[in-house]
Parts: structure tokens; sequence; C-alpha cells
């Protein structure tokens, strides 16, 4: 727990902390009000494949043309 003026002196120090996986509560006037944390899932990271597989059903004819859809599209 540290209150927030030193946070604010010391956020690299605490950020490499939080990267380590360490957690910090920020406190105000030695009140806890929040809480720095790793994040579990780093946005822009490659999720493996497959991780749908066996969840969803295409039915036979998913790519096959519409009638009603190409009739917009074509001159006849």
């Amino acid at each position: 727990m540290i209150n927030i003026n030193e946070a604010k002196t010391h956020l690299s120090k605490y950020a490499r902390m939080v990267k380590r996986g360490e957690r910090i509560v920020l406190c105000d006037r030695n009140v806890p009000f929040a809480e720095i944390r790793p994040l579990k899932d780093v946005p822009g990271a490659r999720r493996p494949f497959g991780l749908a597989k066996g969840l969803i059903d295409v039915p036979d004819g998913f790519n096959s043309p519409d009638p009603d859809i190409e009739a917009l599209f074509s001159n006849k």
C-alpha cells in the first residue's frame, strides 16, 4: 500500500513492480481507494488458433449464393 504522492514520485519503480506481477494499492492519506495490477490478457497479443473449435456449427450451403441478394446485383 502506497500513498498517491509516493506513487507519483516513484511511478517508474511501481510500474516495474506491476510488470513483475505485483499488485499495488493506492491510498489517499492512508485510506485505500484504488488498485494497480497486471492485466490478465495483454491487448494486441496473439491469441491461440482454434479457441472456438467445436463451438460453432457452419451449416451446409453457408457459402452458397442467395438468389434474392444476387437479383439485386444483376440486370435480370
